[in-house]
């Protein structure tokens, strides 16, 4: 018998027992500890025998009982950076994809899962407004915003046969660090990432896009891109996406928007995102607010010839032999990734069984409870909102009692607190200055009642804190 092989009963067998242990976390999600009794050290210790030379057969299974043990629970309380809840039918999705092991890379080697990809993609593309729009799906916004740049830079400064010449991209100062690190890796170099300040509601100033353009072109650079958020990572804001689309074409540059975390709110929240379909090319990460589990993330593009020009490069061992347009589609061609796991299945397969309407709902009960925290936080005196609150990301700090020297210190120490706690999770953010406690909304189990328990256990922890 083959050494590797399992038989259908054994399958069977193994994959039941690993349904009731993920039965089993649903089921006790919501009342877990969301930061684990665990420690660096701990989590070291229980891998520290290594890779066994012997099978251990069904016995291999047992220690899954400590990982499970020592993972984060993303239950309704857990509002930390901009992470989607994992949709359990589409972890059933990415169960099938793993069993069905198909290289989603060309028609050649996964037919029906390369259609099924490109149908979510342009399908995606059209529920955010940006209809005819195509692309792939990725590993997250940060790959998406690399692929978005490189197609930027080959389209005004080609580069892929002799090298780079230098060229300005423009974004705020509250760009994601994924840009700065795609232009260092496109040889672009961070210092040619130009930041434009902001309005007083965390937006681009589009008057100082234009002044910094003009600037550059009077000095003999070459401005190549525009960057535009929608939906920043600190505060969910939205530029002016109409007004920046204008200045780029006035200018001839390229513009890619990052919305990484917001743009999928255009299912239902359209107005918000008004100028997106003006875009070159956009990120967004269905893995965040399509609450699907990670990793979804999907690069849309308005010209797959730009795609083409960027990536396409290839040996005659993937050459196809077919000159029928679908069946010898490569994504290897308008892409950065040969190898590419069937990632569609997992929103293909939740949106048809719960329908975009599902989604639109839940994107705006996440919007409404990120409101519900804003106006919780308002009426509170001992709380301060540092920031407005467009799309779902609240920022606020605990200021009674604590001099404003000493409040980012403090609000610092707080943070700790309230996450050893257990009860609610939050991240961070700095405006301005100020150190915020950050709470971000893109979570389909919570409900105003976890909202309020927000509240309650931020104003336990800092009791404690000053009691200590």
């Amino acid at each position: 018998m083959n050494p590797l092989e399992l038989s259908p009963a054994d399958f069977r067998r193994l994959a039941d027992r690993l349904s009731t242990l993920a039965e089993q976390w649903l089921t006790e999600l919501d009342a877990r500890t969301i930061a684990p009794a665990t420690t660096g050290a701990a989590s070291e210790a229980l891998f520290t025998e290594g890779l066994p030379e012997e099978g251990l057969k069904d016995a291999a299974l047992d220690a899954l009982g400590p990982v499970i043990a020592g993972t984060r629970a993303g239950n309704a309380r857990f509002l930390g950076y901009v992470l989607g809840s994992g949709e359990p039918v589409g972890a059933l999705g990415d169960y099938l994809a793993s069993v069905l092991n198909q290289n989603v890379t060309a028609w050649r080697s996964a037919p029906t899962l390369v259609g099924m990809e490109r149908a979510v993609v342009r399908g995606l593309a059209a529920a955010v407004g940006c209809p005819g729009f195509t692309g792939s799906l990725t590993g997250g916004g940060s790959s998406a915003n690399l692929m978005g740049l490189a197609m930027a830079r080959e389209a005004k400064a080609p580069a892929n046969e002799e090298g780079s010449p230098s060229g300005v991209v423009y974004a705020s100062t509250e760009v994601h660090m994924s840009i700065p690190k795609a232009l260092a890796l496109l040889g672009l170099g961070r210092r040619n990432l130009r930041l434009i300040s902001t309005d007083p509601e965390w937006r681009m100033r589009p008057e100082l896009l234009e002044r910094a353009i003009t600037e550059d072109l009077s000095a003999g650079r070459r401005p190549l891109a525009v960057v535009a958020t929608a939906g920043t990572v600190n505060t969910g804001a939205v530029d002016p996406l109409k007004d920046v689309a204008a200045i780029a074409r006035r200018h001839g540059l390229w513009m890619h928007v990052d919305g990484a975390y917001g743009a999928l709110a255009a299912l239902a929240v359209p107005e918000h995102f008004e100028g997106m379909t003006l875009a070159d090319s956009l990120s967004m990460d269905a893995h965040k607010w399509l609450y699907q589990p990670v990793d979804c993330g999907v690069l849309l593009f308005r010209d797959a010839a730009a795609a083409r020009r960027a990536f396409s490069f290839s040996g005659d061992y993937v050459r196809s032999m077919s000159t029928d347009a679908l069946e010898s589609f490569a994504f290897f061609e308008e892409s950065l990734e040969l190898s590419r796991r069937a990632r569609a299945l997992k929103p293909w397969l939740s949106v048809r069984y719960h329908g975009l309407r599902a989604f639109r709902e839940a994107i705006h009960k996440d919007m409404a409870n990120a409101r519900r925290l804003a106006e919780l936080v308002r009426a509170e005196p001992r709380l301060e909102l540092l920031a407005p609150v467009p799309l779902s990301a609240v920022c606020f700090r605990y200021v009674a009692g604590i001099p404003e020297t000493e409040r980012n210190a403090f609000n610092t120490r707080l943070l700790a607190r309230l996450n050893a706690r257990g009860r609610a999770y939050l991240s961070n953010a700095t405006l301005s200055g100020n150190f915020a406690l950050r709470a971000c909304f893109v979570n389909h189990r919570t409900t105003p009642e976890d909202v309020q328990t927000v509240v309650t256990e931020v104003l336990a922890a800092a009791t404690e804190l000053q009691a200590a």
